[in-house]
């Protein structure tokens, strides 16, 4: 094997260690409303997870793999060094947010770790970074949390109370449509993530492949789709590692799901993403789009301060605050000392 293909394993080893931790935190926003009510085996949420991710970053992922891979930092500057450097920050961001079992936003900590090297080459887009990404991440999950508890407060509650016989959990009859729209659901979350988190990792990959290996412009999509064909199946691997803690602490310990609402949570989430995605190729949280709609139906049924006082939640928005922090800070100082040692 030539030495630039042994220079390039590297990072692509390190990619497909990000997408397992990824993987695990993105099981959560996919499964976590399905999970908590009980209509799904956790043994088969890993298969059926990495599937759809996998549907997802090949047929709507373009868009937000191009952003990670040359929207915040030049693509003249995706070395293998460089990358590695950028994927390895995340890898450990996500492992520490997992082993904690907090759903993390791979995007954020993803964007902020090539932040890191584009500020300290100044080449850092500030127009695509304070103008678009950064925006969608406050803006979505605020749309998510007042869709969410309108759905709850003004569809879900006045069915309930005429006692529509769809909506009661003891009519058998209906409980198999309920079981197979969560599931449903599920499916389309998992699209979602595929078609947004997978860039996270495939981005970089592709833009670096190309440069190192001076691919010729009628191959680069080729290239991206081999980039994705490595990424994405390892998400299913995370979920199976991962996945159970951090669904338990969503779907189970932060408000206890009718399926009614499991559905709500579920196509509004997925829809925020999937519209990020294709729309404006924008690589946004889904975990906190999901968090904010599980939020808004437990305000709607159970008030703003049976919620919020909830321990999970307090850690949920510490672990957010910090992660990002981390994976920017890391990748910073590793990018220093290589610079400092001569590897760039």
């Amino acid at each position: 094997m030539s030495p630039i293909y042994n220079q390039l394993l590297i990072p692509f080893l390190t990619a497909m260690l990000l997408a397992i931790t990824m993987g695990g935190s993105g099981t959560a926003p996919a499964f976590s409303a399905t999970y908590g009510a009980n209509v799904i085996r956790k043994s088969i949420i890993p298969g059926l997870f990495g599937i759809m991710v996998f549907v997802g970053a090949l047929l709507a992922g373009k868009k937000t793999a191009n952003t990670m891979g040359s929207g915040i930092l030049s693509g003249e500057y995706m070395t293998f060094i460089v990358v590695s450097i950028a994927l390895f920050s995340i890898a450990i961001t996500m492992l520490i947010s997992n082993i904690a079992g907090i759903p993390q936003s791979t995007s954020q900590a993803a964007v902020l770790s090539l932040a890191a090297p584009a500020l300290y080459f100044n080449k850092l887009d500030t127009n695509m970074l304070f103008e678009e990404i950064i925006p969608a991440w406050f803006v979505l999950p605020v749309i998510s949390y007042f869709l969410s508890f309108f759905a709850g407060k003004y569809i879900y509650k006045p069915m309930r109370r005429r006692g529509l016989t769809m909506l009661r959990a003891q009519n058998e009859n209906a409980k198999p449509i309920w079981d197979y729209l969560l599931i449903a659901m599920a499916l389309y979350v998992s699209f979602a993530i595929g078609s947004n988190n997978v860039a996270n990792a495939a981005g970089p990959l592709y833009t670096m492949t190309i440069n190192e290996l001076n691919i010729k412009e009628s191959d680069h999509i080729v290239i991206l789709m081999l980039a994705t064909l490595v990424v994405a199946p390892c998400f299913g691997i995370g979920s199976s590692l991962f996945g159970h803690k951090i669904l338990r602490n969503t779907g189970k310990e932060i408000v206890l799901f009718g399926k009614f609402e499991a559905v709500i949570i579920a196509f509004i989430s997925g829809s925020l993403l999937l519209l990020a995605s294709v729309v404006k190729g924008i690589p946004t949280s889904l975990v906190q789009v999901n968090v904010a709609a599980i939020l808004g139906i437990g305000v709607a049924k159970m008030g703003h301060k049976n919620i919020f006082k909830k321990t999970q939640v307090k850690r949920f928005f510490a672990m957010w605050m910090i992660a990002p922090v981390i994976s920017f800070v890391l990748s910073l100082l590793l990018i220093f000392l290589a610079d400092r040692f001569n590897f760039l």
